[in-house]
């Protein structure tokens, strides 16, 4: 080997000479190019980004494609179900048949249509025929879960639901258009209404008290319109209401010595404000020896005291006949010799019927409006018995309203998604024309945290009730400190 030849015998036998090595003189080693780790990571990182909205986009593509082939073995599994199962004895079948009876038929025409489902897949899929036989298909989910507010649905592609105050898309679709109207359909012809081309909208109640509305095609554009404020079913108590900052320890004794002591309260705010909850909370209040009578347009409210008698109103049928407006309810009430009188919303010709019991021996009742503001809900009073034709001077109407209503309760949603009781407002009398009223608590914005949270209290004006006196005459002498500002 080369390497050797310096130590290899030479052929003749003689010892080669060997000359010793020249040192060579030292050099400066030359500068190689420095790798870094960083420069050999950030191309693998670069290319593994490009990669990864690829392979994102494939796995979202697989789970889509799965999506609609379960989608597709539904319907024909539920059209088989149609054609085998007995649709009039289904009302009295108990659950555990009934789902045992639509599982083996599903696994029967699986088998037959040469489709494996692993466990989950065929759960799901059984767990999906019983809600559209039985329930309210892909809505069924949403109703049984008990953080979710509000469903709104947007055509068959598009359910957003509410939670805890803010919007957000859920990943429940229907099939299409007409898999929405059958659901729709099913909804309002079990509460012998009808919804179609001539009539494009309707209004209705579920089963479990949640309100519906709905409107389609043609008037709904890209597909049918569904909204379902869902019934709660338990009752938040002035404590909850307290523990979860809607108001005040101070704010809710002085709420109690205004309802017990049989002041005309109205609560005032917009669409989800928590109208509805406060009217419940503040009925907690009323002396369960009192009796009650309640007029909704759908029925809410939920008093515990043992004497209550609740309205709905109704709306006209097929043939346009057998309406029964809320104001109807009123007059009638107005005969049944109540002590309150709970009007779930004032809106309409209902609003001199409603003032007209508050002056005359039905003290301590309540409705809600829709408004932004105490101001703006005296205002609204105002429009509301100009429109129900009553032709009266706008000094009388003022009047009429300044004796009938003490108190204004203003609720709000906030940005952030909270509620709010942001005023009590109490009606004072006249002032010349104007009706003259003095805030007695607000809630004070101070700022708004990085995740939107918005920061606040709620605070005393200064003010005191004008109606301290009537609070101790009846038993409730307030504290002074109440009233006194936070400084």
């Amino acid at each position: 080997m080369a390497m050797f030849s310096r130590f290899k015998k030479p052929e003749d036998g003689r010892p080669r000479a060997t000359t010793a090595p020249v040192a060579e003189p030292l050099k400066a080693p030359v500068a190689k190019p420095s790798v870094t780790r960083a420069a050999v990571i950030a191309p693998r990182v670069k290319q593994a980004a490009q990669h990864k909205p690829v392979a994102q986009a494939a796995v979202q593509d697989k789970e889509k494609k799965r999506k609609e082939r379960l989608g597709e073995i539904k319907v024909e599994l539920h059209k088989r179900l149609l054609e085998n199962l007995n649709l009039s004895a289904l009302e009295t079948a108990p659950e555990a048949s009934l789902r045992a009876e639509i599982a083996a038929i599903a696994g029967e025409a699986l088998e037959q249509m040469s489709i494996v489902l692993n466990k989950e897949d065929r759960s799901t899929l059984n767990q999906e025929l019983y809600d559209e036989v039985m329930g309210l298909g892909p809505l069924e989910p949403l109703l049984k879960d008990d953080t979710i507010n509000d469903i709104l649905v947007n055509g068959p592609q598009q359910i957003f639901i509410e939670r805890d105050g803010k919007l957000e898309l859920s990943n429940i679709t229907f099939k299409d258009e007409r898999h929405l109207l059958r659901i729709i359909d099913k909804i309002v012809s079990a509460v012998g209404r009808r919804v179609d081309e001539s009539n494009p909208y309707v209004d209705a109640r579920l089963s479990d008290g949640s309100r519906f509305n709905a409107m389609v095609p043609p008037i709904a554009v890209d597909g049918s319109l569904v909204s379902i404020r869902k019934f709660k079913k338990e009752k938040l108590g002035v404590d909850d209401l307290v523990r979860f900052g809607a108001f005040t320890e101070e704010m809710a004794a002085y709420l109690q010595a205004a309802v017990a002591c049989r002041l005309n309260v109205i609560v005032s705010g917009g669409t989800g404000s928590g109208k509805t909850t406060t009217l419940n909370a503040l009925s907690s209040f009323i002396d369960n020896s009192e009796r009650i009578l309640t007029i909704e347009d759908t029925a809410e409210l939920q008093l515990q005291q043992t004497h209550v008698g609740r309205m709905e109103s109704r709306p006209a049928n097929v043939e346009g006949k057998g309406a029964v407006s809320q104001r109807d309810c009123l007059r009638n009430a107005l005969r049944m010799r109540p002590d309150r009188i709970i009007v779930g919303e004032t809106r309409g010709e209902e609003v001199i019927d409603m003032l007209q019991a508050m002056n005359t021996g039905h003290d301590g009742s309540m409705t809600t409006i829709h408004a932004n503001s105490a101001r703006d809900g005296i205002s609204r009073l105002e429009n509301m018995i100009a429109m129900a034709g009553i032709e009266m001077p706008l000094k009388a109407v003022r009047s009429q309203i300044a004796s009938a209503v003490n108190l204004i309760v203003q609720a709000s949603r906030l940005q952030d998604g909270s509620r709010r009781m942001v005023s009590i407002t109490e009606i004072t009398g006249m002032e010349g024309d104007v009706i003259s009223m003095q805030e007695v608590f607000r809630f004070e914005r101070l700022g708004l945290e990085p995740n939107g949270k918005i920061l606040g209290r709620f605070n005393a004006t200064g003010v005191r009730s004008y109606y301290a006196e009537r609070f101790r005459q009846w038993g409730y002498d307030l504290p002074a400190e109440i009233y006194e500002p936070i400084a």
